[in-house]
């Protein structure tokens, strides 16, 4: 007699989707979790057609009255203001605060409402940005960005 099988139960065709839904979840929270949120600085800029706003200075009547800092092309920091000497050497961004707030400070003098940047053609466009943020971080009211070449300095 021929052995007679029994007929197997249907197979389950569907995919559980819970550990794929958890595993999503989880790298979602990772990603939201290790992102960096940065906080984004802005600066009042004058409009174009503001007939005020492009009143041409010689660097040297700017200088008068402002703090500057200046970048050379090898991207060192140099900070002065008119009751130093001459300026000081500050080859990091962190030195270059810590000069930029002592020239805010009464040692050098305080009441500095302006701040001059000047940068190399060939500085980095990241220390730039450190000099505008050193200049609003200790409170300036007018902040001014100029750039030079190898032969104006």
């Amino acid at each position: 007699m021929s052995k007679l099988t029994q007929p197997r139960p249907p197979a389950d065709d569907e995919i559980d989707m819970t550990p794929m839904v958890d595993v999503t979840f989880l790298l979602l929270i990772f990603f939201m979790v290790t992102a960096a949120f940065l906080l984004q600085k802005a600066m009042q800029v004058p409009p174009v057609d503001d007939p005020d706003a492009a009143v041409s200075q010689t660097v040297i009547e700017l200088e008068q009255d402002s703090i500057v800092v200046r970048i050379d092309s090898d991207n060192v920091f140099w900070v002065g203001c008119p009751l130093w000497e001459e300026e000081q050497r500050a080859p990091s961004k962190q030195e270059m605060r810590s000069q930029v707030r002592r020239a805010r400070s009464k040692e050098g003098g305080g009441n500095y409402a302006k701040f001059l940047v000047q940068a190399h053609g060939d500085a980095l466009h990241d220390n730039v940005i450190a000099a505008l943020d050193a200049g609003a971080a200790v409170g300036v009211e007018e902040i001014r960005l100029a750039s030079y070449e190898d032969d104006q300095f």
